[in-house]
């Protein structure tokens, strides 16, 4: 069964769903984004003189006429729009419209919010099913919680740009705000999950967000691969080979498994590189780069970009050409799979990254005018019965079974889990989920499948079965735990499910209330339903590796993020479908492409290309807003520091911290003269940077109100005691491996819990007698019989 086109005459996954939004920001806007295409009745609540977004360009092109920015009405379609401010009497009250909402989005801190009138805990008191999300940047609670911040900041925080780039150069951030859309599609899973608590008669909730702890779920965990691994924390480099020069441009190549990398070989014909052991793994490339790229790059330079992406589809391999904001449109996936539609006002976006065949999303509709809806009488405040269900986890009693390998699949079961979730993963002794060892292995243990770092951090709170899909037995066995279930997911390639016999069409038929979230690169059908991707891919193919990079160099991938992207868009949509299905009885397909969800979170470029004739580029650290921002060297062995300078108050408390040094004249006490004299306010300010030490530098800066931050290895997070206080961290004990620190959810804890993390990552199969008996019923005898004969082990086969 392939998911229909989207008709007027399905219903949306949501039902009734009351939503306020009070948001100056990206994260904020885009979860209200992702709650009105799935349905839900979202007002828009903005001070007197608008969302400072419906005046915002990203390439700088004048917004006229009073209308609002392409951007705006891309993140904000279909929403209704009132003004309020708390210093003056208006036609919003706020009070009556908080108590009238199911779910309140706020991007504030804890003042700020308070002086808006929002107090969660007093909200919740007068509306205890209420569910108040907040979205700030480093949470409510901890030593950092009132320090300003900015997304490139909070980049820097999290490690991200302290593994990116070559050392004889600068650490390089990923561009296009990639941070704020996932804040904000975390803000939306949050909120639906704790929503299914409230219909279920359970409590609301204030779920605390950190934009910290969002960004640093962006990056793979490298403190647990340090630990794993035994090796020193990592630096900055650029996967070898990547995007690299071809004949007509650059091509994006990315090798994650050991197969692919002697793949890849064969193809460019050097058979010379296969040799050498130590190319099979990424992390062993770096060293052998001017090698590498001195074997293939005259291969590549005598074929087009068109002519290798072609012949590495042949190889399986997942190779793409480099898309940007003027060519992102006329790719065959988007034409053909209908990938963008309509905006009313007047320009193409793509359709939200998820398609169901039961349910379709809301129309895309009109961008709200400021304060159109201020007349309008405020949501009744809805009856709250008086028998509710004990407080628990939100998704207590949901059942999951998880056939998800690598990182995004993986990364949206665990946030699943986390809310409580029962989630079985389904693997096999033939084909174990390959993150347990792509990345490097341990040659000291005789478990060293069980050392993999993106496995660990993304398998916590779940159960590891077995299951020879390719055998009678282990198909039989998986029906039957589907039967079971309320959601199946995986995330192969389209064809595996099909060989298996295991479609939709076939689990529905077992389970007509199962969500069946199925997660292909490329979607179910269309022209690159074959093609091979991992995220790497994706941010090549969709843009971001495009904006990210110095001005004359070649674009950079950024890493792998947008893996736990796509997996949190997963688990919101799952919620979504879920919610349908308990109301209904009816459950249905859902299909999760990687790249469109990509393709949401860099919207803006291909926007503003079709609108003011603008195509977005690098820009290095500096950016394309009008704040003054970069990451300066430090003094020190290669310290450096990351920088925003927007409002006029942090560039007066920056000049008094230099000293009121004489280049700092009258002139630029303005963000529009700045931003004129960027070049040599940025040079000037790598003068002086250039002296400073950089811890006590960050603290200075902090103390003035200036977003900044030390550019930290990711595999030192673990020391930031912003994250260490609100426990986004928590110690678990592996049989293999000992005790680590694994990432949680980006919420500070839940009424009344004490932790997100309750069972380490399983090892391979060793929960194999526990479900098969609790599941499936079988004996001592049969559990034998399918060991001896393979269809469930806990060893790779040939081990």
């Amino acid at each position: 069964m392939q998911v229909s086109e989207r008709s007027d005459s399905r219903p949306t996954p949501l039902h009734d769903l009351r939503v306020i939004e009070i948001s100056d920001r990206i994260a904020g806007s885009y979860c209200g984004k992702l709650l009105t295409d799935a349905g839900a009745q979202v007002c828009k609540i903005e001070p007197p003189q608008g969302d400072w977004l419906r005046h915002y360009s990203a390439t700088g092109s004048p917004v006229r006429g009073g209308a609002s920015s392409p951007f705006f009405a891309y993140l904000n379609a279909g929403k209704r729009s009132m003004t309020y401010s708390p210093d003056a009497s208006g036609p919003a009250r706020l009070p009556e419209l908080l108590a009238g909402a199911d779910v309140v989005v706020i991007t504030a801190g804890r003042a700020r919010a308070a002086a808006l009138g929002v107090d969660p805990q007093r909200l919740l008191a007068a509306s205890p099913r209420t569910i108040v999300v907040t979205i700030s940047d480093f949470g409510w609670t901890g030593p950092y919680a009132d320090r300003a911040a900015s997304e490139f900041t909070l980049q820097a925080w999290a490690g991200s740009p302290g593994f990116r780039g070559d050392p004889a150069g600068p650490p390089i951030s990923i561009g296009g705000d990639l941070g704020e859309y996932m804040g904000g599609v975390y803000a939306a899973f949050g909120a639906l999950a704790v929503r299914r608590r409230v219909e279920l008669g359970g409590p609301g909730e204030h779920l605390d967000l950190s934009m910290l702890e969002a960004l640093t779920a962006m990056q793979s965990s490298e403190w647990l691969h340090s630990q794993l691994l035994r090796v020193p924390p990592i630096r900055r480099t650029l996967e070898v080979p990547s995007i690299e020069p071809a004949k007509d441009g650059y091509v994006g190549i990315t090798m994650v498994t050991g197969q692919q990398w002697l793949d890849f070989c064969a193809m460019v014909e050097c058979p010379q590189l296969e040799e050498i052991e130590q190319l099979r793994f990424q992390i062993g490339r770096w060293a052998y780069r001017d090698l590498i790229r001195e074997q293939i790059g005259p291969w590549l330079a005598e074929r087009t970009v068109e002519e290798i992406v072609e012949l590495g589809q042949l190889f399986r391999l997942p190779i793409a050409a480099l898309g940007n904001g003027a060519t992102i449109r006329d790719m065959e996936y988007v034409t053909q799979r209908g990938a963008f539609g309509d905006n009313p006002a007047g320009f193409h976006q793509p359709r939200p990254p998820w398609l169901m065949s039961a349910c379709a999303p809301a129309p895309t509709g009109s961008t709200p005018g400021l304060g159109e809806a201020n007349d309008e009488t405020p949501w009744r405040r809805r009856e709250s019965g008086e028998d509710w269900a004990p407080q628990g986890l939100p998704l207590t009693g949901v059942r999951i079974v998880d056939l998800t390998a690598f990182w995004a699949g993986p990364a949206a079961t665990h946030l699943l889990a986390a809310f409580g979730a029962d989630v079985v993963k389904v693997e096999s002794i033939q084909r174990p989920d390959g993150i347990r060892y792509s990345g490097g292995m341990r040659t000291d243990v005789d478990d060293w499948w069980e050392y993999g770092w993106v496995f660990h951090a993304m398998n916590t709170n779940k159960r590891s079965v077995t299951l020879d899909l390719g055998s009678e037995d282990g198909r039989r066995l998986f029906t039957e735990m589907a039967a079971d279930a309320d959601v199946v997911i995986e995330n192969f390639s389209p064809r595996v499910m099909d060989q298996f016999g295991l479609t939709a069409d076939v689990l529905l038929n077992v389970n007509p209330r199962l969500v069946v979230a199925r997660m292909p690169a490329f979607g179910l059908d269309g022209p690159w339903r074959n093609r091979v991707g991992f995220a790497p891919t994706m941010e090549q193919i969709a843009g971001l590796a495009w904006v990210t990079g110095l001005p004359d160099a070649p674009p950079v991938a950024p890493r792998g993020a947008c893996d736990p992207l796509a997996g949190v868009h997963a688990a919101f949509a799952v919620l979504a479908a879920l919610n349908f299905a308990e109301r209904t009885g009816s459950g249905q397909l859902v299909e999760l492409p990687m790249l469109e969800t990509v393709l949401n979170a860099t919207a803006i470029q291909a926007i503003e290309s079709e609108v003011f004739g603008t195509t977005l580029t690098r820009q290095g650290n500096r950016g394309h807003g009008d704040s003054i921002q970069n990451i300066y060297r430090c003094a020190g062995d290669d310290d450096w520091i990351a920088v925003t300078i927007g409002a006029d108050g942090q560039w007066r408390s920056l000049v008094e911290l230099m000293g009121r040094p004489a280049w700092c004249d009258e002139e630029l006490s303005t963000v529009a003269a700045r931003r004129q004299r960027a070049d040599e306010v940025d040079r000037r300010l790598a003068e002086w940077f250039a002296r400073q030490p950089l811890d006590p530098t960050v603290q200075r800066l902090a103390a003035a109100g200036i977003p900044a931050a030390p550019v930290v290895s990711p595999s030192l997070v673990t020391d930031n005691p912003q994250l260490r206080h609100r426990g986004f961290l928590e110690a678990l004990h592996h049989p293999s491996t000992g005790v680590g620190l694994y990432p949680c959810p980006p919420f500070a804890r839940l009424a009344g819990q004490n932790e997100w993390l309750l069972r380490p990552p399983p090892r391979l199969g060793e929960h194999n007698e526990e479900i098969l008996r609790d599941r499936c019923g079988l004996t001592d005898e049969e559990l034998t019989s399918l060991a001896t004969s393979g269809v469930i082990g806990t060893r790779p086969k040939g081990l």
